[in-house]
Formats: structure tokens, C-alpha cells, sequence
């Protein structure tokens, strides 16, 4: 790999991890997100909407303020791109953005505005968007991404993500994607359409989001999946099912992740991952899971992974040990490092011919010969 020179060339489009043990019956791939500079698969989407307004000439460095509602990853995001390019960033978010999330955003230099008013739905949405409209009348130079609408949020995993599974994993029996502005499950359910029409599209919802179902509003504590109001991007005829999930069976699985497998996860994740044990009986031997993780586990320090604040939230103990089988141990660490060694030392032993050389150049300079 190149040395880059821009933190946005840090994509890492094939990092996938095979699960063993959610599943009876076939293969369980989770593709893993949380690797990309920003921590999250927030940074395409990101990219591919600001793009967007660059090339309609909509924004300009030095004037424009790029405004968007997000819970956190997409803030982040946003934020960085917005200090490279020279635009000013206003994330809106409300209580449940975790502090982690709100300081990375600062950090890059974007703004946050906590709405803590609740919607008609109970959520914070409309309130968030409401927000948005208000600062949009109040200065001219605001633009809104809206990425709830926007199709270019669709467009990077209709153009990358989808097209990056296929590459490393051409036959997909069934695709499991959290749902939140949808434009994720759109645009991977787009593509699969097009390129694998076979593949079982399947949404995952947390219990009280009202994205595809408005009778089934109610709390949720977990940002980045779930709505409370219905995305103009989403599109029931473009999936095969959508399941919905209790929140704390999301937190119990992301601690047994951590635990068992050895993966520290975030929240959706963690549902995703619920919805596919619990549908374990549907797959047989042929079946190959492919599911989406869209960022890691350390901006939930404070939440998922804080034994107060999931007593708090949901009345359990999460260090309560699962009723699994203990995981066997993995493989001698003799073996993991003798197989990274096998990767370098071919380095080494190049590097010692090229010192050898100089060397004996040098010595035949100081003698003469």
C-alpha cells in the first residue's frame, strides 16, 4: 500500500470477518466498517454528498457552513471533510449523541447544537430538522445535505459498499443492514437487485423505530439505527423483510461479541447481529450471511459498554455471562505471529542485502581496491 497524504484516501473497502458460532447452518460474514479514518462507514456517504455539491457549484471554501441533523458517525465525518475543504460545519444532534461522538465532532472543528425538545413521534427528529429549517432562513449561506432525501447517500453504497461485498463474496444468500436514514440499505439493496436479484435483502430495526411502520414508535436509546420519522429514501419494495429488534437483546449481543469473539462493536451492529441469531433456523448449509458493521465499539464506552448506564436503561446486568458454550480458545499465538513473520521477513532479509552491499562499496571506496 501507498504512504498517503490525505486522511480521506484512509477507506478501507475489504475488511471482513468471518463469524463462527451466530449460525447453525452456512457462513456468517460480517463486513467491517469501522476501520476507516473517522471510525465509521459514515465517511462515504459523507463524501459522495459533499461531492455532490461541489460539482453543482452549490458550496464555496471560505463562505459556505454545511449543516446536517446527525446522532454522531455522519457529524464526524462531515466535520473532517469540512476542515480539509475549508467549509464550516453545524452538526445538530440531541441528548442521546454521546460525548465521545460531540467532542470528535468539536475536535475537527464543526459545531454542535443539542435540541431537547421530543417530536410528536417521541424521538428528536422533526425536532432536529426543525432546527435546520430555522438556521436555513436565518443565513443564506447554510446548506443542508439533508441526507434523509439526499440520493447520494444512497449512491456510495449503491456505487461502493455493494460492489466491495461482490468483489470478495460474489454468492450472497441473505443481507442483513440496520436501518436508519436508509440510504445504506437503499442503495446496497439497489445494487443487489441489479447484480445478485437471488440475494434476501433484509432491514433491521430497532423496537420503537418508525421508519417503515409508524404504529411502532417508542423509546430508543441507541443512535445511528431507527427513525422517528419516515426517510423520503426509504423504500419497503426494495426489501425482502424487515425484522425488528428489542434494544437490549442489541446490547446483550455486543457484549457477547466482545466477549466471545473477541470484536468490540457498535450499537447497530449489535442489532444486526441479533436479528441473524434469531433467524437462525431460516439458513441451511448453502446459505452465506453477509452483514453490515457499520463502526466499532469505543464511542459506546459511555453507554453499551457502561454496566450503570445499561442497568439504567434497560434493568439488566450486562456482565451477565450468555448461556453459550464457552468459545474455544483461538489458535497459539506462536502460530499468529510466525504468520506475520512469514509477511516481513522477506523485508528483512532485503534490507540486510542492501546494507551488505553498501557496506563492501564502501570498503572497497576506503581501500582502494
Amino acid at each position: 500500500m501507498p504512504i498517503l497524504t490525505n486522511p480521506l484516501d484512509l477507506l478501507f473497502q475489504n475488511i471482513f470477518f468471518e463469524l463462527n458460532g451466530l449460525i447453525d447452518k452456512g457462513r456468517m460474514v460480517l463486513k467491517l466498517e469501522g476501520y476507516n479514518v473517522t471510525g465509521s462507514i459514515k465517511i462515504k456517504p459523507a463524501l459522495f454528498m459533499i461531492a455532490d455539491l461541489e460539482r453543482r457549484g452549490l458550496i464555496e471554501p471560505h463562505r459556505s457552513t454545511i449543516i446536517e441533523s446527525s446522532s454522531g458517525n455522519l457529524g464526524i465525518a462531515l466535520a473532517l471533510i469540512c476542515s480539509l475543504r475549508g467549509y464550516a460545519f453545524i452538526c445538530v444532534t440531541d441528548p442521546n449523541v454521546s460525548a465521545v461522538n460531540r467532542r470528535s465532532i468539536e475536535a475537527y472543528g464543526g459545531r454542535v447544537i443539542v435540541v431537547d425538545s421530543k417530536d410528536a413521534n417521541g424521538g428528536y427528529l422533526e425536532t432536529r430538522i426543525a432546527c435546520i429549517r430555522d438556521l436555513l432562513r436565518e443565513n443564506g449561506d447554510y446548506v443542508w445535505l439533508n441526507q434523509y432525501a439526499n440520493e447520494f447517500n444512497a449512491r456510495a453504497h449503491e456505487d461502493w459498499t455493494a460492489l466491495e461485498i461482490l468483489d470478495e463474496i460474489p454468492e450472497v444468500s441473505h443481507l442483513y443492514v440496520g436501518s436508519g436514514t436508509t440510504g445504506t440499505i437503499m442503495g446496497l439493496a439497489r445494487r443487489f437487485a441489479e447484480l445478485s436479484p437471488d440475494t434476501m435483502v433484509v432491514a433491521v430495526e430497532p423496537e420503537g423505530s418508525v421508519t417503515f411502520d409508524p404504529t411502532r414508535k417508542g423509546r430508543r436509546l441507541i443512535p445511528g439505527i431507527g427513525t422517528s420519522r419516515r426517510p423520503e429514501l426509504a423504500d419497503p419494495e426494495l426489501l425482502h423483510r424487515i425484522v425488528y429488534v428489542p434494544e437490549v437483546d442489541a446490547v446483550r449481543m455486543c457484549h457477547r461479541l466482545a466477549r466471545r469473539q473477541g470484536l468490540l462493536l457498535g450499537g447497530s451492529t449489535g442489532s444486526v447481529l441479533a436479528a441473524i441469531a434469531a433467524d437462525a433456523a431460516l439458513f441451511d448449509a448453502n446459505s452465506t450471511v453477509v452483514a453490515i458493521s457499520p463502526d466499532l465499539g469505543e464511542k459506546y464506552m459511555d453507554t453499551i459498554y457502561s454496566p450503570d448506564w445499561v442497568s439504567a436503561s434497560y434493568g439488566i446486568d450486562a456482565a451477565t455471562p450468555d448461556d453459550s458454550p464457552p468459545s474455544r480458545p483461538c489458535e497459539p499465538l506462536r502460530e499468529i505471529v510466525a504468520r506475520h513473520s512469514r509477511e516481513v521477513t522477506p523485508i528483512a532479509d532485503r534490507r540486510r542485502e542492501a546494507a551488505s552491499y553498501r557496506r563492501g562499496s564502501a570498503k572497497t571506496l576506503h581501500t582502494g581496491a
